[in-house]
């Protein structure tokens, strides 16, 4: 079956799911899910990430079993079809963590896709347009270009480590990361009880720096 025909598969059950007016945004999940996995063949496993986990983690991780292993490939933070401004997604807080963290990344309503590499926008495409009567108009060349992007999103290679620089540079990104999910985790009263007990104070003596430190 065809990446375009694969495509349409896609929209067609996002249409219904949108049409019946009682969607959310987990609603659309397994559609996408299937058509990351169909598109990328056997080799490529789209994990939806558990909803448990709210301060800090996209919502799907791609793998790729190599033979050798399964190795991370890609991520997607999924927002819901109507009533969110992906522009104000992309420049908030959850994605500019994302963005720091994450190489080979995705936002989508499930209708407009932005890919980035590098915390670097690629390109964006819109697939479909919502209309008032809950259907949605295929945008003209919306297949061709999704078909693209996902294709390049899905192919993306896994990258080596070959220096103690290029080292040091991805584990100073995840920390990042960590950290800024832990400084909103306990914003949010979300973090663990073991965590609660540590406290800020004793964490930062932990890490060895002043988790609320600022590059």
């Amino acid at each position: 079956m065809s990446s375009e025909t694969l495509i349409c598969e896609y929209l067609k059950e996002i249409e219904q799911l949108h049409r019946a007016g009682n969607a959310t945004e987990h609603t659309y999940r397994p559609a996408l899910r299937d058509l990351l996995q169909r598109m990328g063949g056997a080799q490529i496993t789209a994990t939806n990430e558990p909803k448990r986990v709210k301060c800090g983690a996209p919502d799907y991780v791609l793998t790729r079993d190599t033979g050798n292993g399964l190795f991370t490939i890609g991520y997607v933070e999924a927002k819901d079809v109507v009533g969110v401004s992906l522009d104000k997604v992309e420049h908030g807080e959850q994605m500019g963590r994302y963005k720091r963290a994450l190489d080979n990344l995705v936002l989508t309503d499930y209708l407009e896709f932005r890919w980035f590499i590098k915390g670097e926008k690629q390109t964006t495409v819109r697939l479909a347009t919502p209309q008032l009567n809950r259907s949605l108009q295929l945008d003209k060349n919306g297949l061709t270009n999704l078909e693209s992007l996902l294709g390049s999103f899905l192919g993306r290679p896994v990258e080596t480590i070959r220096r103690p620089e290029e080292l040091a540079k991805r584990m100073a990104r995840l920390t990042h990361i960590i950290r800024d999910t832990v400084e909103e985790a306990f914003d949010k009263r979300e973090a663990s009880e073991i965590l609660f007990r540590l406290g800020p104070k004793k964490m930062e003596r932990t890490a060895g720096r002043d988790i609320g430190e600022k590059d």
